[in-house]
C-alpha cells in the first residue's frame, strides 16, 4: 500500500504537529504516511510578520505543493491559514483543539502580574501586535508599564532571549509548547479574559485537494465538530473585520456544557493599538451553533458591532 505524502513546514513545532496527525491518519486508513518537508516564505524571511503581510506566508508553499501533486495533504496551524478558502482546496478536518491560551515564559518563574509589578519596565518579547496591544492594556490596568519587544524565531530562539537575560519574558502559544513537550517552561498561562488568543489558536487545519473526494472523506474523520464551529466563528470575525492574521485582533469562542451536552457559545473579540491605550472588546453569548454557517453568522454580527465601536481605526491598514 503506497504511503500518503503529508506536507509540513520544517520547524520543530510544525514537524511535531504533523507527526501527530500522521499517526492518526495511519490508524484511520491503515496507510503509512510520509512527511515531506517544505520551506515557506515565512520560514526564510527575517522581516517581522506584520511587514511581510502575515497572511499566508507560512501556507502558500504548502498549497502550491498540493496543487502540483507533490503532496497528498498538508497540516497547518489554523491561525496561519488565510480566512478565504480557495475552491480548489478542501479544509478536510479541524481536529480537536489544544489549549488556545497564550503562555508566558519569564525569568525567575514569575507570573505576568508579578513581573510587571516587580520591575518598573519589564521587557517582554513577542512578534504579535495582538499580544502587544493586550499585554500593554493589562499592564496599564495594573498601573504599570512594560516594554513589548518585537521578536521572531523558533521556540528555542525565543526562550533563549530570556535565558540569556536579554528579555524578562516571552509570550508563546501554550499549544505549541505542549506539542513540543516543553510545557514545564511555562511560568504563567494568560487567561482569555485578559489576553484573547489569535483566531484559531491551538487548532490545526488538515487540507487536501478538493477534487480528491476519497481522501477528503477519509481525513474528515479527524474533524471535531465543536472545534470547527468555534474556530469558524473566530475566523469569520477576523475576515469581517477585513484583517489579516498579523493584525492586532484577538478572538475566542468558548463552549459551555449543560451536563454532557454542549449548549452555549460565547464569542469574544478584541482589537487595540499596540501600546494598549485604546482597546475595543465585545462579546456575544447564545446557543451553540448547529452548523459552520450559523457560527459564521455570529462572527459577522460581532465584527459589525466592533466596527461600529471604532475597531477599524485601531488596525492600521486593513488586509483585504
Amino acid at each position: 500500500m503506497s504511503a500518503l505524502r503529508l506536507g509540513t513546514r520544517r520547524s520543530q513545532l510544525a514537524m511535531a504537529q504533523s507527526r501527530g496527525v500522521a499517526e492518526q491518519v495511519t490508524r484511520l486508513t491503515g496507510r503509512p504516511v510520509e512527511l515531506v518537508e517544505i520551506t515557506t516564505y515565512g520560514d526564510v524571511s527575517r522581516e517581522a510578520l506584520a511587514q511581510i503581510g502575515g497572511t499566508g506566508v507560512f501556507v502558500s508553499a504548502l498549497r502550491d505543493a498540493l496543487l502540483a501533486d507533490e503532496i497528498d495533504f498538508a497540516v497547518h496551524s489554523l491561525k496561519d491559514l488565510p480566512t478565504a478558502q480557495p475552491d480548489s482546496l478542501a479544509l478536510a478536518a479541524v481536529p480537536r483543539r489544544a489549549d488556545p491560551r497564550d503562555a508566558l515564559v519569564a525569568r525567575d518563574r514569575l507570573t505576568f502580574e508579578k513581573l510587571a509589578v516587580a520591575r518598573g519596565r519589564a521587557r517582554i518579547g513577542t512578534g504579535s501586535p495582538r499580544r502587544m496591544a493586550q499585554l500593554n492594556a493589562w499592564a496599564r490596568a495594573l498601573g504599570c508599564e512594560i516594554e513589548t519587544v518585537a521578536i521572531r524565531g523558533n521556540v528555542d530562539t525565543r526562550i533563549g532571549y530570556v535565558r540569556d537575560g536579554g528579555l524578562d519574558a516571552v509570550v508563546l502559544a501554550s499549544a505549541g509548547l505542549h506539542r513540543l513537550g516543553r510545557e514545564g517552561e511555562i511560568t504563567d498561562l494568560l487567561a482569555p479574559d485578559l489576553v484573547l488568543p489569535a483566531p484559531g489558536q491551538g487548532a490545526l487545519a488538515v487540507e487536501c485537494v478538493a477534487s480528491n473526494a476519497d481522501l477528503t472523506a477519509a481525513l474528515s474523520a479527524l474533524d471535531d465538530p465543536h472545534t470547527r464551529v468555534a474556530v469558524t466563528a473566530e475566523r469569520t470575525l477576523l475576515a469581517a473585520l477585513e484583517a489579516g492574521c498579523s493584525a492586532p485582533v484577538g478572538a475566542f469562542a468558548d463552549l459551555s456544557a449543560d451536563g454532557r451536552d454542549i449548549t452555549e457559545m460565547r464569542l469574544r473579540g478584541a482589537v487595540g493599538t499596540p501600546d494598549g491605550a485604546t482597546l475595543v472588546q465585545l462579546s456575544t453569548t447564545g446557543p451553540v451553533p448547529g452548523s459552520a454557517d450559523e457560527a459564521a453568522a455570529i462572527g459577522r454580527e460581532l465584527a459589525e458591532e466592533m466596527l461600529a465601536k471604532g475597531a477599524a481605526g485601531l488596525m492600521g491598514e486593513r488586509a483585504h
